[in-house]
């Protein structure tokens, strides 16, 4: 096990300077920011440390450059906006997104990337579930044809206006159950949070033994 964390903390700091500081403080890895430079969605939304707009393969060797120099890896990329939004031109950029963040991911030669799949707060589970049939089963085959795995990270993201709903559609295990139905694919899985099935009133523990070979990567955070 590898023991990182997340860049987006870091948001002031070049990627440069997030890997010498993880070396300094004596972490193993970073998960790498990657959001569409100049988008500021919500706190610790809008970090790019890595630009994946148009990156090339030079790029990727002077990223990996720079890991190897500092001693400190790469986990994953993380994107996590919001895919099914209710405002089209918004869901439009994150999956346009998400493609190029897979992308880069594959000339990293890294396992995976980790992000949302989104939700339309205004409309109820089984319309949300309709629509990630609709979007994600394509955004998948493309992660499966560059040999990326895709890890959801399952925050409900109940925030601002979004309540009751939140707009991250995989927030429960019966979720989870259902959209693994729809793509059975080894390359969709989990970015495993427990502090969010917790703050949930859920258990945090059975999940794992349920999803294990679906969870690819985790988070951790103090939660009472």
């Amino acid at each position: 096990m590898q023991l990182g964390f997340v860049t987006a903390i870091f948001g002031d700091l070049s990627f440069e300077e997030v890997l010498k500081h993880a070396s300094e403080i004596g972490y193993d890895c970073v998960e790498v920011m990657c959001w569409p430079p100049g988008i500021a969605d919500r706190e610790y939304g809008g970090v790019t440390h890595l630009d994946c707009t148009d990156f090339t393969q030079t790029q990727a060797d002077d990223a990996r450059a720079l890991c190897e120099k500092y001693g400190v890896a790469m986990s994953a990329l993380g994107y996590y906006p919001n895919a099914l939004s209710h405002d089209d031109e918004e869901a439009q950029v994150a999956r346009h997104h998400i493609r190029k963040v897979i992308d880069a991911a594959a000339k990293l030669g890294l396992p995976g990337i980790n992000t949302f799949i989104g939700a339309d707060h205004t409309l109820p589970l089984d319309d949300n579930l309709h629509r990630f049939e609709k979007v994600w089963p394509e955004i998948i085959q493309h992660a499966e044809n560059c040999n990326i795995r895709v890890g959801i990270e399952n925050c409900p993201m109940l925030i601002d206006k979004s309540w009751p709903f939140g707009w991250n559609l995989a927030r429960t295990p019966a979720i989870w159950r259902r959209m693994f139905e729809v793509i059975p694919s080894p390359f969709f899985g989990l970015n495993y949070d427990p502090s969010h099935l917790r703050m949930q009133l859920m258990d945090p523990i059975a999940p794992i033994r349920e999803f294990g070979q679906r969870i690819f990567h985790s988070h951790a955070k103090d939660m009472r």
